[in-house]
């Protein structure tokens, strides 16, 4: 017989510092002496949003504004099945304070490493660190791709993949590459690397794997930064859970203008497939920016894409 799961509402708050409020669970209560991102039960009467605000009020003392989902994480202990519904929000009243006894700390997102959180926790830990979009470099030139680079930039877009398929000639590939490496590091942006290029992949930078290439490993690669991956339809999704891939693009969400007869996913399917697995997930193919809302409201990490962000 299925367990019946516990709904839990769970929040990331942000203050202006951008700092993250994590609380810890008391030594007798489950999982006891690891920290969380404060929450609790949702009653069989509130919606996940009135549940968070119940629960901040009562748990750390402040009020809970507008907040958005984050992501949805089911997850099954030895003694219990728990649905964690994240959600987000900057938009908060009053002090955290620990109203049952309990530690509380601000934590900037790439500390959380270094506290102990319950199994669960950990795709929670990798959506509350990645951004709203992902920016995909692409161009026919040094000079395109540079140009481009500025532009993705200007908008404050901190994770980008080095894809470069469409340059020519090859041979300035491994010259631009270390280009726009110094340009990343300095505007402090995560570069990715398209794993399907023949070029040598840094220590200091993560890797984007093709669907095939996933499908044809059975481990998480070992590199230093963000690996991310390219899927379409839900058993890659599930293998890049599996093997402990850091978030997805699902692609194609919608008609896009290189190939508007080729299938697509539609809002609907991303949504049911993104509710499956427990990863972030951006959305990819035929949306502008202001698909951003939809994207979160269908349970995504956010928008990819490579002309989204330079047209």
């Amino acid at each position: 017989m299925t367990r019946p799961a516990l709904h839990v509402a769970v929040g990331i708050v942000r203050n202006p510092q951008g700092d993250i409020l994590i609380s810890q669970r008391h030594a007798d209560a489950h999982q006891g002496g690891l920290w969380e991102f404060p929450g609790g039960k949702v009653e069989a009467h509130e919606s996940v949003l009135t549940a968070l605000r119940r629960e901040f009020q009562e748990e750390v003392g402040i009020e809970i504004g507008q907040a958005r989902p984050l992501i949805k994480i089911c997850h099954s202990y030895p003694d219990r099945d728990v649905l964690l519904d994240v959600w987000q929000t900057t938009d908060f009243t009053g002090t955290a304070q620990g109203l049952e006894g309990q530690a509380v700390q601000w934590i900037a997102p790439e500390r959380l490493g270094d506290f102990n959180f319950p199994a669960a926790n950990r795709p929670i830990i990798r959506a509350a660190c990645l951004p709203e979009r992902y920016a995909i470099l692409e161009g026919r030139s040094r000079r395109e791709m540079l140009d481009n680079l500025d532009k993705i930039i200007a908008q404050g877009i901190g994770l980008l993949q080095f894809r470069a398929k469409t340059l020519m000639p090859e041979q300035d590939l491994a010259d631009l590459y270390r280009t726009v490496s110094e340009i990343c590091h300095s505007h402090a942006v995560n570069l990715l690397v398209n794993a399907d290029l023949q070029l040598a992949i840094s220590a200091n930078h993560g890797i984007h794997l093709s669907a095939r290439q996933l499908m044809a490993i059975q481990h998480r690669p070992r590199v230093h930064g963000w690996i991310g991956a390219s899927c379409h339809n839900l058993a890659e999704l599930r293998q890049a859970e599996h093997i402990g891939i850091d978030f997805a693009v699902l692609a194609p969400v919608l008609p896009t203008a290189t190939h508007p007869d080729a299938p697509t996913l539609g809002w609907q399917r991303f949504a049911e497939w993104v509710e499956q697995i427990n990863l972030p997930v951006y959305a990819l193919g035929g949306l502008n920016q202001s698909a951003l809302s939809t994207a979160f409201a269908a349970g995504g990490q956010g928008i990819a894409g490579i002309r989204l962000f330079v047209e």
